[in-house]
């Protein structure tokens, strides 16, 4: 496997950009600290809820998220995370709850990353995206996985503990590969799957396998999805992807065959693009780019050229 850094660092891949909050871990642990930054005046909180959380449309065209002090954020048990400080001492915590709270000026609305994760600033995106995926794995993590006891919550919300048996459990990352495959007539392989609407194409993807690398996952999933053979695998960049708890490993790869044939589970269709071919389907509609905050429209846009067009 190769490595690629020059061309993929043109432009940051929404949700992985520097977000310039350092997580500070060390003081997960350090309940004295935590309590000492929960209240100091400058701390501020927002609420996540179901994968959501309230955003404001500012005058300006920004969409912020909605953050309070600590002492004006909704009174909650156990469900306080601590996500990190900013370079001017701003120290971060979410709060999970079963619904968001209301404003009373009525101009925040809730959004989840999907909609909202290309309008926000790298800071409040990469908050948002540590907080939905701690609250995807505390609703589904709520038992130990080795004697079945109910655990509770440690380290600021990164570790769940069993009283019972004594097992530390943290929070799960599922790997997963997505590519752009290329033929040698440098064109891109792009599928649709099942339940997508017609005409949404994308790059292939799938989950790495137990026992298996990285680089087989890319040729096994191509092979699976598509009936297509992968030879070269080159890294491009990775993504958090908390829907509900992966981690997308990107890559550009080279087909060694070119005859498709989808396995009709995941994939319903697969074609392939030259980029002519794909201008034209983009500006008669009959093909609908990804969604602009996945890894998937970049690493199209690092074959295609340029910007794909959004809906």
């Amino acid at each position: 496997m190769t490595t690629s850094t020059d061309h993929a660092t043109d432009r940051p891949i929404t949700l992985s950009a520097p977000s310039g909050i350092d997580r500070s871990a060390h003081h997960r642990l350090d309940e004295a600290w935590l309590a000492a930054a929960w209240s100091h005046p400058t701390t501020r909180v927002f609420v996540v809820s179901g994968g959501q959380a309230l955003v404001d449309d500012a005058p300006d065209g920004r969409t912020e998220l909605v953050m309070t002090p600590s002492f004006e954020a909704p009174p909650t048990e156990n469900h306080r995370y601590f996500l990190g400080t900013d370079e001017e001492g701003v120290r971060y915590f979410a709060l999970q709850k079963d619904s968001l709270p209301g404003r009373m000026d009525q101009s925040a609305r809730p959004a989840g990353l999907r909609e909202a994760g290309a309008l926000l600033s790298e800071r409040d995106a990469g908050l948002l995206v540590h907080a939905v995926a701690l609250e995807n794995w505390q609703r589904l993590h709520r038992f130990c996985s080795r004697c079945g006891q109910r655990t509770v919550i440690a380290a600021a919300g990164h570790i769940r503990r069993c009283p019972a048996c004594g097992a530390e459990h943290y929070p799960r990352t599922d790997p997963a590969v997505i590519m752009l495959v290329k033929d040698d007539q440098d064109r891109a392989l792009l599928g649709r799957q099942v339940h997508w609407p017609e005409g949404r194409f994308s790059t292939l993807a799938g989950f790495v396998e137990p026992g298996e690398s990285i680089e087989q996952a890319v040729v096994r999933e191509v092979a699976e999805e598509a009936g297509v053979t992968v030879g070269e695998v080159e890294y491009v960049a990775s993504q958090p992807w908390p829907f509900p708890s992966s981690l997308m490993l990107g890559f550009m790869a080279r087909a060694t065959s070119s005859r498709i044939q989808v396995d009709g589970e995941e994939i319903h269709e697969a074609r392939w693009f030259s980029r002519e071919d794909l201008r034209a389907a983009f500006e008669s509609g009959e093909v609908l780019p990804p969604s602009g905050i996945s890894i998937a429209a970049r690493l199209i846009e690092l074959w295609y050229g340029e910007p794909l067009p959004r809906g």
